[in-house]
């Protein structure tokens, strides 16, 4: 009976441990089953949709960068294609030995991990990065062979930028750059649609028209759907949306000119502007020393950038843009203009020029050069008497001198479609109030009246402002913003989009005012500081020469050329507008450091004129005697224009079209009267 009874209890608990099992393997089926619902049937679309991403990739397609062409229709930034090696960190279990082995197939050059390191210390995202840019078509074949070694390392061909004419317009073209954290953080401001139209684009526009125009010169991102393994590696392509390429900037700059004045400046500092008067398009913009675009396209190296970055003669320095100078004798015609137009002095009233001037204590002096005698408004100008607008600067006082300038562009920005433009200095009573901290500084004194109408004090400019003001008076009142693109061509639909300089309202300048500052101008070609250097020119201009000081004296102190460190003596200006009749060009240049406007200025401005005027290219010997400022008039026979090509071509996969046409033909009487 016992054992009986035990059987019967041992039956019981194998029955119910059955029964547990089975109920928990029932419960296991069951969670089996919700879950295969819950995935199958309730997340069915979002796990298809993942499936379906991991076998698709969506693959965009960077379009090609818009152009960039002088007025002429010489290609100024082009595109070229190469192949880069790139590694995909992610993808690479160990990084140095990869780069290690890479080396043994192509070569690697110690820069070239110094900027893969760095580009993999600011990357964010998990894109490939460039070992190797540019390989040659052996070093693509040599790789090939041997890719099954490198998981996470594959060769792409991607698209470079070229400036073809190296220095030749860099501070006006600038150029394209990886796209840093910064210009990251800033584009997650942008509109949506605009964030994905640069996705994979890694180069943006860093300077200059590159980057003022960067939204036209980008052009629209295309993408490639492709059918992936699951190595990740592409079988076969889904669906395909070729990307728009980039509008071409047409510019208004004529690049032959361009060259030219730059050839001219040689080794010496310096800035020049010409702007057309008559609709404000600009036809040089010149800063010297320049730059070459070409090494910054793939990331600049350190040594390059050390040297560029630590040069005394700041090469990256936009000299037309943000360079303010003093003007020096350069502001006369405008202080008459400034007394003509105010009421303040009468052309004909007459000053004795004794070659000083006294106030509050102080003496202020002449040139040796001058001579002393009566001057009138026009003599005052062709003999650049400090006397005359000293007084006149005196009666005048600083706000009338400031209320009269400033509409002319002089202390404020002319807003030309380039980015970093400075405002320089007009200065007022107001405007040293905001200027300086301390009471003491914030009043204005008399006597710093005096000397701003030589255009000294507190007077400060860039070359673009100045040519801005001259090029109004050139037209008798017209004012336009300065413009650097003349249209922006859609390279698709074959339509061009025309870029007009914003026209202003004209100053109501009276014409008999502005005859009076033109025939003064035009006196100093003809018999003041500058008829040597435009001596027998087929035209009539008018002109300004301007000797600023870079630093200042002491009370009593004498200045010495001769004495002077190279880096401070006197800066050489001038300004001008030609034809006289009808002017076509207005310009500014200064050329530091180099003495008399007479002497280095005004011979490049005559340069220009033949150039835009007669169609003339100086001989090689004229072009070298300039450079060292020895010459005033041509000395040796100029060619035509339209007979000189234009420098060398620089930087890989450069190529240019056929020269530009030549300069606008001679229009003007020959120049007549007196010189002495």
């Amino acid at each position: 009976m016992v054992v009986l009874k035990n059987l019967h209890q041992e039956l019981s608990r194998f029955r119910l441990r059955v029964l547990a099992a089975g109920a928990f393997v029932l419960f296991c089926f069951g969670l089996l089953v919700a879950r295969l619902v819950w995935l199958q049937v309730i997340q069915h679309d979002s796990f298809a949709e993942r499936a379906e991403s991991n076998r698709i990739a969506v693959v965009p397609i960077v379009p090609n960068r818009g152009l960039i062409k002088d007025r002429n229709g010489v290609v100024l930034a082009s595109n070229y294609s190469a192949y880069t090696l790139e590694i995909n960190p992610e993808k690479v279990i160990d990084l140095d030995g990869t780069i290690e082995a890479l080396g043994q197939v192509i070569d690697i050059q110690p820069r070239d991990k110094r900027r893969f390191k760095r580009l993999l210390d600011e990357a964010k995202h998990t894109d490939s990065l460039p070992i190797r840019t540019k390989l040659t078509d052996e070093e693509v074949a040599r790789f090939t062979a041997q890719r099954f070694r490198f998981p996470g390392v594959e060769i792409k061909a991607r698209l470079f930028r070229s400036y073809p004419l190296g220095e030749v317009g860099a501070h006006l073209i600038g150029y394209i750059g990886r796209i840093n954290q910064a210009e990251k953080k800033a584009m997650d401001e942008w509109e949506e649609e605009d964030i994905a139209n640069y996705r994979g684009t890694e180069y943006i526009g860093k300077l200059g028209l590159e980057q003022a125009y960067e939204r036209e010169l980008h052009g629209t991102t295309g993408f490639e759907q492709v059918e992936t393994s699951a190595g990740g590696r592409a079988v076969r392509r889904l669906d395909h949306k070729p990307p728009t390429p980039g509008n071409t900037l047409n510019l208004s700059i004529d690049i032959k000119l361009q060259a030219l004045v730059e050839q001219l400046f040689g080794e010496r500092r310096g800035a020049l502007v010409a702007i057309d008067p008559r609709n404000g398009e600009v036809l040089a913009f010149v800063s010297k020393p320049s730059f070459d675009p070409n090494l910054f396209v793939d990331g600049i190296d350190a040594d390059s950038w050390r040297e560029l970055n630590e040069d005394i003669d700041k090469p990256l320095l936009n000299r037309a843009l943000r360079g303010t100078y003093p003007p020096g004798s350069t502001f006369k015609p405008l202080m008459a203009m400034a007394a003509l137009n105010s009421g303040k002095r009468d052309p004909r009233t007459v000053i004795m020029d004794n070659l000083t001037f006294s106030f509050g204590g102080r003496t202020f002096g002449s040139p040796e050069t001058d001579r002393p005698g009566p001057k009138d408004m026009r003599l005052a100008i062709v003999s650049s008497s400090n006397v005359y607008f000293y007084s006149l600067a005196n009666e005048m006082g600083v706000d009338l001198i400031h209320d009269q300038l400033e509409p002319f562009g002089l202390g404020r920005k002319t807003e030309i479609d380039v980015q970093g433009e400075v405002t320089g200095d007009l200065p007022s009573t107001e405007w040293k109030r905001r200027k300086f901290k301390r009471p003491e500084q914030q009043k204005w004194y008399a006597g710093e009246t005096i000397s701003l109408g030589i255009g000294q004090g507190y007077n400060n400019f860039t070359m673009l402002q100045m040519a801005t003001a001259y090029a109004t008076i050139a037209s008798g009142g017209l004012r336009f913003k300065p413009r650097l693109v003349r249209d922006v061509e859609d390279v698709v639909r074959h339509e061009q989009r025309r870029i007009a300089s914003d026209a202003l309202p004209p100053l109501p300048l009276k014409p008999a005012d502005v005859a009076i500052i033109h025939n003064a101008m035009n006196g100093v070609t003809l018999e003041g500081t500058s008829r040597l250097a435009f001596l027998g020119a087929p035209y009539q201009s008018a002109g300004k020469t301007g000797t600023a000081q870079a630093i200042g004296l002491k009370a009593g102190e004498k200045y010495s050329s001769i004495k002077a460190d190279e880096r401070k003596r006197d800066h050489s200006l001038y300004v001008a507008f030609a034809p006289l009749d009808q002017p076509r060009v207005a310009l500014a240049l200064i050329v530091e450091n180099a003495g008399f406007g007479s002497m280095s200025a005004a011979p490049i401005a005559r340069r220009v004129f033949d150039y835009l005027l007669a169609g003339l290219y100086p001989s090689e010997e004229d072009i070298a005697k300039t450079q060292l400022g020895q010459t005033f008039a041509p000395i040796g026979t100029p060619r035509r224009a339209a007979d000189v090509p234009l420098p060398g071509t620089a930087g890989p996969g450069a190529a240019l079209p056929a020269s530009a046409a030549s300069a606008a033909s001679a229009a003007s009487a020959p120049a007549s009267g007196a010189s002495r």
